[in-house]
């Protein structure tokens, strides 16, 4: 995040910059339809000399352009916005249709007349790792710690814990003391940097002993002070061996067979479980589980949604008042204490929902009343309206 500008009427800009191919696909699910795109592009220029001849170049231009449609290409990382030129320039005219690429590292501006809570709450999760972390990292000897957050993409150091622990000495207790401040000091920084309600594993990796030592130590301590923090997710620790505990020691560590499987795509694993859970409760429980709109709505409504599963391809409709509707429902689910989950539709979970309609739910009690309702058609309006 380079900047934004926001008005009192809810239009804003915000200057971005994709700094890893994850970036491009929160991009992708940023902009629509009606949006206007400024960035640096290329463009064909015919020039013609006074003998006659034509040359054709290619000029770098700074462009803005009101968006049309938007094509992601997921296996080149490939982002192509389509749309007509919305500034006239020196080398193409107004509302001239033109193209623009994003590309990593590479500068860029998107205006929208309404920013919507879901489209800023996914630009904060792009440009704040802790929001995207699944895998949290401690490597660790005695006396060093590295506390970091790990993406599909990038590790990112958070913090690092440097102390001098006495050496053993025959009836003295300063090693002990000193190793326990140390301990205490690691411990401080998983709570201080670790978001327990995304990292689904916090690895513990050390030569030796030291990984269980501490593992030990910070149980004793988070039932000795009552730390729910550490006690509600202890099961998310996992310990394993590293030559150091320097930073580079967590390369050895995350490419362990053991841990590469343990770790493997963590939050699309914790989506299937949603998904599944949900299809668990719509073959015991039918009058409990509910997909497509009307009839999640209409749970909604009642304040009995408690648990909101919904795509992120209905967020990518060129249609703003279907975005809007989908955007509303995630709000007030959210104001009457569901939990809400937004599904990848890169994932196979999100194309089971997709299947669903794009958007289900668990109730928090029965309501046969909505079978009554108006059967919605096989292909509905919301999902026939996103591609």
């Amino acid at each position: 995040l380079l900047g934004r500008h926001f008005e009192s009427d809810g239009s804003g800009r915000f200057d971005l910059v994709a700094e890893e191919p994850e970036d491009l696909w929160h991009a992708y699910n940023l902009i629509v339809p009606g949006d206007t795109l400024r960035a640096v592009s290329f463009r064909k220029v015919k020039s013609e000399s006074s003998t006659g001849s034509v040359e054709n170049r290619k000029e770098r231009i700074h462009i803005s352009i009101q968006v049309a449609s938007v094509d992601f290409d997921v296996a080149g990382s490939v982002l192509r916005v389509n749309g007509r030129n919305a500034e006239e320039n020196e080398f193409v005219r107004l509302g001239a249709h033109h193209s623009i690429e994003l590309e990593l590292h590479r500068k860029f501006s998107l205006t929208k007349q309404e920013w919507d809570p879901i489209s800023t709450e996914r630009v904060a999760t792009a440009c704040d790792v802790s929001k995207t972390a699944d895998v949290a990292a401690v490597v660790m000897q005695e006396g060093l710690a590295h506390i970091c957050l790990v993406t599909s993409h990038m590790t990112v150091l958070r913090s690092k814990v440097d102390t001098h622990v006495a050496r053993k000495r025959k009836g003295s207790s300063q090693h002990d003391k000193s190793l326990h401040q140390f301990y205490a000091a690691v411990m401080e920084a998983i709570l201080r940097h670790v978001n327990f309600e995304i990292v689904k594993c916090v690895l513990i990796a050390s030569p030796g002993f030291v990984r269980e030592e501490f593992h030990q130590y910070m149980i004793a301590e988070a039932v000795r002070t009552d730390c729910r923090a550490i006690l509600d997710n202890k099961s998310k620790f996992l310990l394993v061996h590293a030559s150091s505990g320097f930073l580079q020691s967590l390369k050895e560590v995350l490419v362990d067979p053991a841990v590469a499987t343990a770790l493997a795509d963590t939050k699309a694993s914790a989506d299937v479980q949603a998904l599944a859970a949900f299809n668990k409760m719509l073959n015991e429980q039918p009058d409990r589980a509910f997909y497509g709109y009307r009839h999640v709505r209409y749970a909604c409504d009642h304040q009995a949604v408690q648990t909101l599963l919904i795509s992120d391809e209905l967020f990518r409709s060129p249609d703003p008042a279907l975005r809007r509707q989908y955007v509303g429902l995630v709000q007030d689910c959210r104001q009457a204490g569901a939990d809400v989950r937004l599904f990848s539709s890169m994932h196979v979970s999100g194309e089971q929902l997709g299947l669903l309609s794009g958007v289900a739910a668990n109730l928090r009690y029965p309501m046969p009343e909505i079978e009554d309702l108006v059967v919605e058609d096989a292909a509905p309006p919301d999902a026939a309206a996103v591609q």
